[in-house]
């Protein structure tokens, strides 16, 4: 995959000549930059693990996003531009010294505006033994063209769907289209993987979770996600993973966009119980006790 000349990797379509230096509406440019690269102990259990493993999820957070929303935990990288400048062949590297520290996957979380360098990095590093699972952690706001191009790279998809609506689409992180494009994707990612498949540790293998993150005062659209999923799996009849997280605080511009305290036990029981309700039973629910702001790892170029 070449360097785009008009850049069209995410939905945003910007059309930046990234070729000649010009950065994205996701913050990228000519140049790939990479934030941290470690074992990460957060994810969802089939994962990481529980806390206390020596392993977890090998994670390698790409700086920039095409979402941006006013609330990330991770704003630094997302749309700060923290990172570390590096080529695919140090990208390469990273992916095998962490399958050499024991990582159960190879966890990429907001990658597709750095395509151009992780799939040949992928390549290089699978044709020299890479062999754990392939994890694309996503906001879930992907082309499906682009969801396509990652057959045959990628073996779990770990995405967001975070709004029915348009209206907190556009509000929270200026995409009024985000729904429909993220059912899109997500429906392409279902077919690409099937239902999930674990290994004898209970370690998921292949498949896709979808997650959802429930924001304060926003019950309404949150229920209505919970039907969507719900949806989701009697039309397309392939088995998911949900992960419903209370874990929500408020980082960033949170507060200027009426995001200015943690969600209620009563509104996340709400959601569960609807969930549940739903038949979602297959999956992951948070303690309310994850909304600490401890659960962001440093991002401190470890690894890069």
């Amino acid at each position: 995959m070449q360097l785009p000349t008009q850049c069209r990797l995410c939905p945003r379509q910007c059309g930046a000549n990234r070729a000649a230096g010009e950065t994205g509406r996701c913050g990228a440019g000519d140049t790939l930059l990479v934030a941290r690269a470690a074992l990460h102990h957060w994810e969802e259990p089939c994962l990481s693990g529980p806390p206390d493993a020596a392993t977890g999820s090998g994670t390698v957070f790409f700086t920039g996003c095409p979402l941006g929303c006013c609330y990330c935990q991770n704003y630094a990288i997302s749309q700060q531009g923290l990172g570390k400048a590096i080529d695919a062949a140090r990208l390469e590297e990273i992916f095998l010294e962490l399958q050499a520290k024991g990582a159960r996957n190879l966890n990429l979380v907001t990658a597709t505006q750095w395509l151009p360098w992780v799939l040949p990095a992928l390549r290089g590093a699978r044709a020299r033994g890479l062999h754990i699972p392939v994890v694309y952690n996503t906001g879930g706001y992907e082309r499906t063209e682009t969801v396509r191009a990652l057959a045959g790279y990628v073996d779990i998809w770990l995405a967001d769907l975070k709004y029915a609506g348009a209206e907190p689409g556009a509000a929270f992180s200026g995409a009024a289209d985000y729904n429909p494009v993220a059912l899109a994707a997500i429906r392409q990612m279902l077919a690409q993987t099937g239902a999930p498949r674990f290994d004898g540790e209970g370690y998921l293998q292949r498949g896709v979770i979808l997650r959802h993150l429930v924001l304060p005062g926003q019950v309404q659209d949150s229920l209505a996600v919970v039907r969507q999923m719900a949806a989701l799996r009697r039309e397309t009849g392939v088995p998911f993973l949900s992960s419903f997280m209370s874990q929500f605080t408020p980082f960033y511009h949170a507060a200027r966009h009426g995001l200015g305290r943690r969600v209620t036990t009563y509104e996340y029981r709400r959601v569960v119980d609807a969930a549940v309700d739903a038949g979602l039973t297959e999956g992951y629910m948070q303690q309310k006790s994850s909304a600490r702001e401890e659960y962001t790892p440093p991002f401190d170029l470890e690894g890069v």
